[in-house]
This record gives C-alpha cells, structure tokens and sequence, in this order.
C-alpha cells in the first residue's frame, strides 16, 4: 500500500513536470514568434523607410540652345526611367536666352551651342552663381538648300559671306555664280538668341549685319519647314536636325581650309576636317544645385555617363572616351 501511494505520487509530480514545461515551451516559442514577427515588420519597415529616402524627386530646371537640346531631351527620357520622380524638362529659349534664366536664377542647367560669354560671366559674377562648364558633344553646323536645287554642289566660306551679310541689294544665286538662276535667294536663319546663330555670325558674318530678308526663328523646325516649303530657300542649323530631314533637304559641303569641299558627317565633325562650321556642345551648372540638390547631381553625372551614346543617337559626335571621365571626375569636386 505504502509503495502503490509513492508510485501514484511519483506519476502525479511527473505529470506535474511535464505540464510545466510543456507550457514553458509553449510560452518560449509564442515569445520567440512574437519577436521574431516584430523584428520582422520592424526590418522591413527600415528597409522601406531607406528605400523612400534614397528615391529622388524634384524638378531639374534645364534651358537653352535648341541644338543641345535633342541630347537632353534624350538624358531626360532615358534618367525618368531610373527615377521617375525627378522631372527634367528640356526649356528651348536659345543659348542667350538660356543663359538669362541661368544668371537670373531661374535654372540649375543651361545648354549651350557656344561657349558662354565674357558678359555673361560677368553677369554671372555679380549675381553671385558659380557654374561649371561641361562639353558634351560636337556638331557640325550643317547649311542646307531646297531638295529642288539642282545647281548648287558646295559654297566657300566668301560664297557664304556674299549670300548672308546685308549689303543693300536683293541676293540672288546669279550674284554667287553668273551660271546659276537669277532668281531671289530666301534665308531661314537661328534667331538672335541662338548660340547657333552666334557662331555663324562670328566666323562667317563677322558681326556685320545679317540679310534683313532673312526669316529668323529660334525653333529649329520652323527654319527645316521653310527651307523644304522654298526651292530658293537656304538655311543653317544643328547636324542633328539636319539627320532628322534629309530625306527632304540637300546639305551643302562647305570649301575648307584645306581647299577641300566636305560635307558634315561624324567622321569629318569628329576629325575637324569639316571647318571652320564644326563646334563643341554645352551644359553650364550651377554649382550650388549640385551641392543642395542630389537630383540635380544625379542627373548631371547621369548626363555624362551617358552623352557619348544619347549624343550620337540623336545625330551629333561624342567626346572622346576619356574627357567624359575627366569631367565627371571635376563633377565629384563639387559635391
């Protein structure tokens, strides 16, 4: 009997045991799962909360020259797709115009089809902006005529002085070459505002006074519609808009120093063999937005990894390799 009492108390004290640990490890597990579901949520909502932090957003302000601005149309479809929050609209107010807005504040990017002037930088200067300049292409100002003409095969640079520079007299192409229609030549230039235009005018006008007959236009497109609309028309613009119309335009090769008629492509761009109309392309910025704003940083950095490829898919010549490396490494000095 004495031993039957231990025996059931020995079972009971068992019994006991086993329900407390039992218990024990059902506590332990339900307060494993429970940290492990709250370390979980909480990791995942660090995660996102970094995530939302590294995701740029915010507004790139970019104008200028209608040449540069087929390149950053391109960097800026192309960047909306890695980051789709920062909008980068591409403003067309011409190189001067362009360069209004960037001194007055307005901008953090202007495009440039010439290099900036010494006023400009003065401007620049008193207003207080820092910028830095970045080339990015090259281009070859192309000169154009009706897909109608039939009689024009190259001009000289004089040929070009003698039809562009105001002199009094109605131009026709007789006046160029007596074997040529006597018929009034019609001029579709770059407005006043354009760096295109400027670069004609420095190296062939000279800073005389452009034909008064000559339509000007700071849109690219309107000078392509005139000259196609006009078999006595002639034009100048950017290589790029050239590429998108020649199906519809003739390009005229220009006589070079080398007494050489030649035709802008990207092999005489590239080579200098087209000039004197072959020039480099340019973003300026302001430095402060690369160091207060890190979308416009990204962008800018984005542009120049990118220039060679987007630069050429739009109809204009890439750097060499290593100036795109070396201007993103000046890019970095200014974070």
């Amino acid at each position: 009997m004495k031993n039957f009492k231990f025996l059931a108390l020995s079972i009971m004290i068992s019994s006991l045991l086993a329900f407390a640990t039992a218990c024990g490890n059902e506590a332990e597990e339900g307060a494993t799962e429970g940290t492990t579901t709250e370390e979980t949520t909480e990791g995942a909502t660090s995660e996102e909360t970094s995530e939302e932090a590294a995701e740029l957003e915010g507004e790139v302000a970019i104008d200028g020259s209608s040449t540069v601005a087929p390149i950053g149309e391109a960097v800026s479809e192309e960047f909306a797709g890695v980051h789709p929050k920062v909008q980068a609209p591409i403003g067309v107010s011409g190189t001067g115009g362009g360069f209004e807005k960037f001194i007055a504040k307005e901008t953090d990017i202007s495009e440039a089809s010439r290099p900036i002037k010494e006023e400009e930088k003065t401007a620049a200067e008193e207003a207080g902006i820092e910028f830095t300049e970045f080339k990015v292409a090259f281009d070859g100002l192309s000169v154009v005529v009706n897909k109608e003409n039939d009689f024009l095969d190259q001009l000289t640079v004089e040929d070009l002085k003698k039809l562009w520079i105001e002199d009094g007299n109605v131009k026709k192409w007789s006046d160029i070459n007596p074997d040529w229609p006597a018929e009034e030549v019609k001029f579709f230039s770059p407005g006043t505002d354009s760096g295109t235009y400027d670069y004609f005018n420095e190296v062939i006008l000279e800073d005389e006074q452009i034909v008064k007959s000559a339509q000007l236009s700071e849109d690219d497109n309107t000078l392509v519609k005139g000259v196609t609309g006009d078999k006595n028309g002639i034009g100048y613009f950017g290589y790029a808009y050239y590429l998108e119309n020649k199906d519809n335009l003739k390009v005229v090769p220009i006589v070079n120093e080398a007494g050489e008629a030649v035709e802008p492509t990207n092999e005489t761009v590239e080579s200098g063999d087209y000039n004197p109309l072959s020039r480099p392309l340019f973003i300026y910025v302001n430095n402060a937005s690369i160091k207060d704003k890190e979308h416009v940083y990204e962008y800018v950095k984005f542009y120049l990894e990118n220039a060679a490829e987007l630069a050429t898919e739009v109809g204009y010549v890439s750097l060499p390799e290593e100036e795109y490396t070396t201007q993103l490494e000046t890019l970095e000095g200014l974070k």
